[in-house]
C-alpha cells in the first residue's frame, strides 16, 4: 500500500457498500473519512482498515444537515486534501401512495436528494481551489424509473441524478470529476436475501445463482474505476448490474 496524502470522505459509510467503497480507497493509500448517522456502528470497519495498514476516521454524521456535512468535510480537508467524496446514504423505502406519509416523503427526499446536494457542494468549494477532486453519487434503478411503492423514493433519486448531472456540467471544465452510479440490483445483504425470502420463502432463497446478488466488493472497483479515469475519457453515468439480471 502506498500512503497518500488525500482524503477520501464516504458520507453513508454504511454496513456494505459504503463500508467497501471505504475499504477500497483505504487499501489505495488515501486516507478514509466514514461517516454515518451512529458512528458506533463505524467501529468494525475503522479497525478492519487499520488492521491492514489503512487509515480511517469515524464520525457520526447525519447527511441532512448542512453544518454537520460542512465541518465533516473540511475536518476531512485539514486533514489531507480532499480529493474523494461519495455520496452513498440509503433510504430505501417501500409504501403504497396511500400510506405515503408527508413525513416519510420528506425525510426520504431529505437524506437522498438534498444531503447529496449539500455533500456536492461542500466538497466542490473545497476541491474547486485546488483544480482537482472526484465527487460520485450513488444511484439506484429508481434513479430511471419509478416502481410501485417508491413514490418518494424514486422522486428523491430522480432528484440526486439532476444534482448529479448539473454539478457535472458545471464542474468538469473545472478539472473536477461528477459521476453517478445506477446500482441497478439487489446486493447481496442479509437484509436483501430476507426480503427474497418474505416474497418467495426459502424456495426462492435456495433458487439463487451465484453471482446473481451484487458483491460489495465489487460494486467499490466500480467507484475505484471511476476515480482512476483519465480526464480525456471521463464517464458520468455508470450503471452496473449482475449478468442474470433483467433490465
Amino acid at each position: 500500500m502506498q500512503a497518500r496524502n488525500a482524503t477520501a470522505a464516504i458520507i453513508g459509510a454504511g454496513d456494505f457498500i459504503g463500508s467497501a467503497i471505504a475499504r477500497k480507497f483505504a487499501a489505495e493509500g488515501y486516507t478514509v473519512f466514514a461517516g454515518r448517522r451512529t458512528a458506533d456502528k463505524l467501529g468494525a470497519l475503522k479497525a478492519d482498515i487499520e488492521s491492514g495498514g489503512g487509515k480511517c476516521e469515524a464520525r457520526a454524521l447525519d447527511a441532512r444537515n448542512e453544518e454537520q456535512v460542512t465541518a465533516f468535510l473540511k475536518e476531512a480537508d485539514a486533514h489531507a486534501p480532499l480529493e474523494v467524496c461519495v455520496f452513498n446514504p440509503g433510504a430505501n423505502v417501500n409504501f403504497p401512495i396511500l400510506e405515503t406519509t408527508e413525513r416519510v416523503f420528506r425525510k426520504v427526499w431529505e437524506m437522498a436528494c438534498y444531503g447529496g446536494f449539500l455533500t456536492g457542494r461542500e466538497a466542490a468549494r473545497l476541491m474547486l481551489p485546488r483544480g482537482k477532486g472526484t465527487i460520485l453519487f450513488t444511484g439506484a434503478t429508481a434513479s430511471l424509473r419509478g416502481g410501485k411503492g417508491y413514490t418518494a423514493f424514486a422522486s428523491a433519486k430522480f432528484g440526486l441524478r439532476a444534482v448529479a448531472q448539473s454539478m457535472a456540467r458545471e464542474l468538469g471544465p473545472q478539472n473536477i470529476h461528477v459521476a453517478h452510479l445506477i446500482i441497478d440490483a439487489g446486493v447481496d445483504t442479509a437484509f436483501v436475501r430476507e426480503r427474497i425470502k418474505a416474497r418467495g420463502g426459502e424456495t426462492a432463497v435456495a433458487g439463487i445463482k451465484p453471482d446473481q446478488l451484487m458483491n460489495p466488493q465489487s460494486i467499490a472497483n466500480a467507484y475505484w474505476y471511476l476515480h482512476a479515469q483519465t480526464r480525456d475519457a471521463w464517464t458520468f453515468e455508470l450503471d452496473v448490474r449482475p449478468y442474470a439480471e433483467n433490465w
